[in-house]
């Protein structure tokens, strides 16, 4: 009842899935599947600052260092790098 009342506290935009369908949501769920194998459940946390610092580190290399499928199997830095060669070319 919490998340519903600062839903509508805050004006948020509430999407629901249904209990045991995950598959309404398959990107995020893919998501959160990669981040608990090869982050979460690798590493034990300290403090605080220790798991932001991990999640940090995490994030950076999923959103910049690794091969995406969606992008040819090159990096998201190695993509745009060769969309702006491209721009360049034209």
């Amino acid at each position: 009842m919490a998340i519903l009342k600062w839903v509508q506290d805050t004006g948020v935009d509430w999407h629901y899935i249904a209990p045991g369908k995950p598959q309404q949501n398959g990107f995020i769920e893919s998501f959160n599947g990669k981040l608990r194998d090869e982050c979460l459940n690798e590493t034990l946390f300290g403090t605080l600052h220790d798991a932001r610092n991990t999640l940090e580190e995490w994030q950076e290399d999923y959103n910049w260092r690794r091969p995406h499928s969606a992008l040819g199997n090159l990096t998201p830095a190695e993509f745009l790098q060769r969309k702006a060669m491209d721009k360049m070319a034209a």
